[in-house]
Parts: structure tokens; sequence; C-alpha cells
């Protein structure tokens, strides 16, 4: 969540009461397989650019991860025909509100809540009410991650539950509504990120093929050992790749580390704009 806006806006209106989420006090569905999605090797080279999107000549790296609403079909074409296998992967705000984004007047007033501390234009979601429209609007979501030829998606702001969001979100409804989207980006052969949200990975490992976090090294939140019984870890443990950004760090302080653990780390400007120094040299 914390990345850089667009600096534009859109008008919203607000719509219908949604149904709550039918998997409030349920046992969490099965995770749906996808053997046939493209997903990061556990050694990925890659790019975070949200801020802008990246210009020909295009970086070496083996993955690019840009904002799905500003990329265009033709955008992800061309970075996949510029290096043989690169995977690109589409952002969107699953657990947030944007008044910028072009769906943003299907948002019912019901499942708004209070704006995200430093983000204008941003308020969170009541994600306990997936079963209404709030699930239509991040299946339409998906479907134009698949439409424009990405191969995996990150959804963003899937922590609400440790933050101050308006709405009385418990662990499990975000276990609920986390497991819900990576079983939708299944559905479509899409690959999915579990973005931050630390502490549920023992539970969540089994439905998201890789992860992408910020600032554990600043907050020593990266591994099961820092923890007690969570960490980054698990997720190398089962074979699955750990993208990781640092912000405020030199990168003498945590790229060792982060290369010991076998992460993918950069370290990037919090607008996430094209600069990186990523600790492996490429």
């Amino acid at each position: 969540m914390r990345r850089l806006k667009a600096l534009f806006a859109a008008v919203f209106t607000v719509g219908l009461l949604v149904t709550a989420s039918p998997a409030q006090g349920a046992a969490l569905p099965a995770p749906i397989a996808c053997p046939d999605c493209r997903h990061p090797d556990l050694r990925t080279s890659w790019q975070w650019q949200l801020s802008s999107l990246p210009t020909a000549p295009y970086l070496n790296v083996d993955m690019y991860d840009i904002d799905g609403f500003d990329a265009s079909a033709g955008l992800v074409s061309d970075l996949h025909a510029t290096k043989q296998g690169r995977m690109v992967v589409c952002y969107i705000s699953a657990g947030s509100y944007e008044d910028w984004r072009p769906d943003a007047a299907q948002f019912p007033a019901a499942v708004l809540g209070r704006n995200l501390d430093g983000w204008a234009g941003e308020r969170w979601l009541d994600i306990r009410q997936y079963g209404g429209p709030l699930g239509a609007i991040m299946r339409a979501r998906l479907d134009m991650c698949k439409a424009k030829g990405f191969d995996a998606v990150e959804p963003d702001n899937v922590d609400g539950y440790t933050n101050k969001t308006g709405f009385p979100l418990t662990k499990a409804d975000q276990l609920a509504y986390n497991a819900w989207l990576a079983n939708e980006a299944h559905k479509r052969g899409l690959s999915v990120a579990l973005k931050n949200d630390v502490a549920q990975i023992p539970k969540l490992l089994p439905y998201f093929d890789w992860a992408l976090n910020e600032e554990c090294f600043t907050y020593e939140e990266c591994t099961t050992a820092d923890n007690g019984s969570y960490g980054y870890d698990q997720f190398i443990a089962a074979g699955k790749a750990v993208m990781q950004v640092e912000y405020t760090l030199a990168t003498s302080r945590f790229c060792a580390k982060a290369n010991a653990q076998n992460f993918n780390s950069l370290r990037k400007h919090l607008e996430l704009d094209a600069y990186r120094v990523a600790c492996r040299g490429v």
C-alpha cells in the first residue's frame, strides 16, 4: 500500500447496499489449483514500476509488475516480445477504493470506509461484502488483467484487518477474502502474489503462488525466526518466490540478508518510479 497514486481523479457516485460475505464464520474454501499458471522462479530479476509506465528500451529483467489499469494490452505484449519468457504482472488494489479509477462509480457507499492515511482519494473497503457488487468489481478487474494478456496479478491492500478501516474486520474476514481472491485469479489462469499480510502466511501459503513484501527488513519481520510462527522463508521452503522492496534502508543494511534468504530484493523510491537497485545486481 506504500505507493504513489496517479495524479488524476474521477468523480464517483454511490450505489446499492451489498450482501455480507458468504464465507463469514465458515471454513476456507479449498485452494483452486492452477497448473498452467506462470509464476516467477525462486530467483527472478524484476522491476516494480507503478507511478509511470515502462518505455523502451526495457530493462533486461525476468518480470515487470505494472499498473493494470494504466497499461495497455499493447504494452503487455511488447514486454513479452522483447525478452523471451518475461512475465508481466497486473497491479490492482483489492482492498481500497481509488477515486480516479474508471470503475470508481460502481462501488456502493456501503463498502466505503475510512480514508487511507497519507493517500488522497483512497478509502478502505468492507471486504466482508465480496458476495455482492464488491466481488463483481474485483472479478471484473481480474478479467481486465486476463484480457490485457498479463500473466499474474498483484492485489494490494489485502491486510485491512490490521488497519483502522471503519469496519470491524477480523483475521477470519481477511483470510476469507484473500483466499477468494487467489481462487478467482487461478480460475482465470493468473498466478497471484500475497502482498504483505505477513502474519497470515501460514494459512494463505497454499493459495498464493509467490509473495511481494514492502519493508520487512525495516520492520524486522521477514522470517519465522523474527516472528515466531510466520515469515517469508516459508514461501521459499515451499518453492515459491519472494519479491521484496525496501525504501529507506541502504542496500548495505539489507541486501546480504536478502540474498542469504533467497529473496529477490530491490531498493526503490516510495513512489515506485523507474529507479531501482537490485541486491543481486540484475
